[in-house]
């Protein structure tokens, strides 16, 4: 199946109201045509962009946010960041021990391996992404999640900081560790994008997306619809009525 055309059934069997994105790390910039750098932007706001259906592309120049600059080996971290003392500002941690610890556990590309990272609707992606990632309401990460599971079993275990959800969650530790990961959002991507309050966002390595259509598509022949209209609520409500009769 085409690119394309998976796409277009994980819109419609999760009822996705933005495009699934496609990520990849370039170890040159001209790698892949049609993508330019343009005004800086953070790296939760390309993915904003690329959920709305268009292109953008990072590089140590244009990328705004110091924290996803650090974790795909652009630049240092900031003596702030690294301290912990920006994020005590924020007032996101209540000590910077607390915060510093939380930035060191963030994991990090090699300094300088790649020159930029490009985002796209995975409609349109012109190259095999590394990541793919969908934020949605939770029902539909919970989805995804469970198409993960849907030929395996077994638990999962999702990482976070609740910090660089994106950048980090979503996009990075798919693309090192070949695993799904999901996260709740972070303060930086809630105040700088359109995420809503019931929105979460799950991310997985690219090469596994035929696997994760071909499980979504098992999922949506009869335990999507069935648990979408809530016929367990609707036979409790209605005993409930008759009792409180």
């Amino acid at each position: 199946m085409e690119r394309s055309a998976i796409a277009a059934k994980l819109k419609e069997n999760l009822d996705l109201a933005t495009e699934p994105v496609a990520v990849k790390w370039l170890e040159r910039v001209d790698e892949v045509a049609g993508f330019q750098a343009r005004q800086s932007s953070r790296f939760c706001q390309a993915l904003m962009e690329a959920r709305h259906g268009l292109k953008a592309l990072l590089t140590p120049e244009n990328i705004y946010c110091p924290a996803s600059a650090a974790a795909f080996g652009f630049s240092p971290r900031p003596e702030k960041l690294a301290s912990g003392e920006m994020l005590v500002a924020f007032g996101i941690f209540g000590n910077a021990t607390a915060a510093r610890r939380t930035v060191e556990s963030m994991p990090q590309l090699p300094a300088g391996k790649y020159a930029a990272v490009a985002l796209c609707p995975l409609a349109e992606a012109p190259f095999d992404p590394d990541v793919v990632i969908v934020e949605g309401a939770a029902e539909q990460v919970m989805w995804l999640a469970l198409a993960d599971r849907f030929d395996q079993g077994g638990r999962m275990e999702f990482s976070t900081g609740v910090l660089q959800a994106t950048c980090v969650d979503a996009a990075l530790l798919p693309f090192v560790t070949g695993k799904v990961n999901a996260s709740f959002g972070c303060y930086g991507c809630r105040d700088a994008t359109d995420m809503e309050p019931g929105e979460a966002v799950i991310g997985f390595p690219g090469n596994r997306l035929p696997e994760m259509a071909r499980n979504l598509e098992g999922l949506a022949a009869k335990a999507i619809p069935k648990v979408r209209q809530k016929g367990a609520l609707r036979a409790f409500l209605r005993q409930g009525a008759a009792t409180c009769e």
